[in-house]
């Protein structure tokens, strides 16, 4: 016969174990709440096996509804956790295990049976086995592939509980027999939930190796992609551009008389110009393709189908910074963008070569007065760089008011006439 007590314990001291290695851990970072559910659904675990295990010794009451009530609680939390993990909502059904145990025990063909104790405890777990498995495929499976093994180990353990408990309902045994049946069940599920928490812990360490490839590639300040991030990107970009038979382009911004933001507003004020410019331009660029090259200056690579929209696209960024307030709490800081952009074929585009392009039209947009636009096309974009720069050089891009005022001239001479 399957010693209950000797099982019990077993599983006491590992949960036990666990729910203070989880506190540790939680205590090490107190913003992820998933750690501290952990370890409480363990404790809880723990104690309610432990509560079952002094059966005799204290009231059945606390011994056989309450600890097993207090055991399968403990599954509670282990979903709790996993929907804390993701930042969701943690749902009404998280609460079922205990729940259905609570409903059925008290039954009087229940509770003054034991074999259907055991039968009424498994399909219990059997449900919180099955909410785990849902809470955990909830998550990003596709990006997060050790969810689908978790999920199918809590599938595992759901289907083995549900199917003790349909034997035992089926073959009617003793209770001796349910003893063994329900101390297998339990011996079979711990192992199983050892796997899952093995399995867990993968989880987030590769979660935070992928958090931490994430943060090498953005910028601190801004939280847009830094140079290496942003460059690692243009090949998708020129792909997309070679499949939709499109031109790339490459947009080069560096925010007008920068240096003085910071000499009179204070440098606060310049990391709040860079913030709100990067916040402002990144919603404008398909797909976010939009990063920090260092300083003042910012890039971004896009598709585009002509040099019009490459063009609208520049003067779309332009403008809505230049209308945008900027605060410190004291004033109102005024910033205003020079912007170059650089279009070549995707077969003809070349990373180093458009960028050079680009701070070359950049350069002829400081020149002709800052905060406007000068585009290259792609025989601009292709010839090699001449040995002094040639502020003439591009295509400037009339800004709004340019065209209000040549719009205003126009009716002025019509009317004249």
């Amino acid at each position: 016969m399957f010693s209950v007590t000797t099982g019990l314990a077993i599983w006491c001291s590992e949960a036990m174990t666990l729910a203070l290695l989880l506190l540790m851990a939680w205590r090490h970072n107190t913003r992820n709440k998933a750690y501290l559910l952990w370890s409480f659904g363990f404790l809880l675990s723990g104690a309610g096996f432990a509560m079952v295990a002094l059966r005799g010794e204290i009231p059945n009451i606390l011994s056989i509804e309450g600890g097993n009530a207090v055991a399968l609680a403990g599954q509670s939390a282990w979903v709790a956790g996993f929907m804390a993990l993701d930042r969701r909502k943690i749902e009404w059904w998280a609460l079922l295990p205990p729940a259905i145990w609570l409903a059925g025990v008290f039954l009087p063909w229940v509770g003054g049976d034991y074999g259907n104790r055991v039968i009424l405890y498994n399909l219990a777990s059997a449900t919180g086995a099955t909410a785990l498995a849902m809470a955990v495929a909830t998550g990003n499976m596709r990006q997060e592939r050790t969810r689908n093994k978790l999920a199918a180990v809590f599938v595992i353990q759901g289907v083995f509980c549900f199917a003790v408990a349909l034997m035992m309902a089926l073959t009617l045994p003793t209770d001796a027999q349910a003893t063994n049946y329900g101390g297998v069940a339990a011996m079979v599920s711990a192992f199983l939930l050892t796997i899952a928490f093995a399995l867990t812990c993968r989880m987030i360490m590769e979660r935070s190796e992928r958090h931490l490839r994430v943060l090498s590639l953005t910028d601190s300040l801004t939280g847009v992609w830094n140079r290496r991030g942003l460059f690692a990107r243009f090949g998708a970009i020129q792909e997309k551009a070679f499949d939709e038979k499109r031109q790339v382009a490459v947009l080069l911004f560096d925010l007008d008389h920068f240096k003085r933001v910071n000499d009179r507003f204070g440098h606060q004020a310049g990391d709040a110009v860079l913030s709100a410019f990067a916040l402002s331009a990144r919603q404008f660029v398909p797909n976010h393709v939009f990063g920090r090259m260092g300083g003042e200056e910012f890039a971004a690579f896009a598709t585009v189908a002509d040099q019009t929209e490459a063009e609208a696209l520049a003067e779309s960024i332009r403008t809505e910074f230049c209308r945008l307030p900027i605060s410190t709490g004291e004033a109102i800081v005024p910033a205003t963008v020079s912007i170059g952009v650089a279009i070549a074929s995707p077969i003809e585009a070349n990373v180093d070569k458009m960028i050079s392009a680009a701070d070359r039209a950049l350069y002829a947009a400081k020149g002709a007065g800052r905060n406007c636009s000068v585009i290259f096309g792609e025989k601009e974009t292709a010839a090699p760089p001449p040995a002094k720069m040639d502020q003439n050089a591009g295509e400037l891009v009339p800004t709004v008011d340019d065209q209000v005022e040549a719009l205003r001239r126009m009716g002025s001479l019509s009317r004249a006439g």
